[in-house]
């Protein structure tokens, strides 16, 4: 994965949470909010599609 081990990744990882200690919690409540509005479109076009099939009324 692009060259980095375990370690790098590790420092990587130390490095957001100093740099962005305050600001997580409001990251995964945004990042939680886009999820749930996603899944929730998801959801709704699966509804709105109608996949029972119809009488063809130009049957021979």
């Amino acid at each position: 994965m692009f060259g980095l081990g375990i370690g790098e990744l590790l420092v990587v990882l130390v490095i957001v949470v100093v740099l962005f200690n305050r600001r997580l919690p409001d990251l995964g409540e945004g990042l939680g909010k886009s999820i749930r509005k996603f899944r929730k479109a998801v959801n709704e076009d699966n509804d709105e599609i109608d996949i029972t099939p119809k009488n063809d009324s130009r049957k021979s």
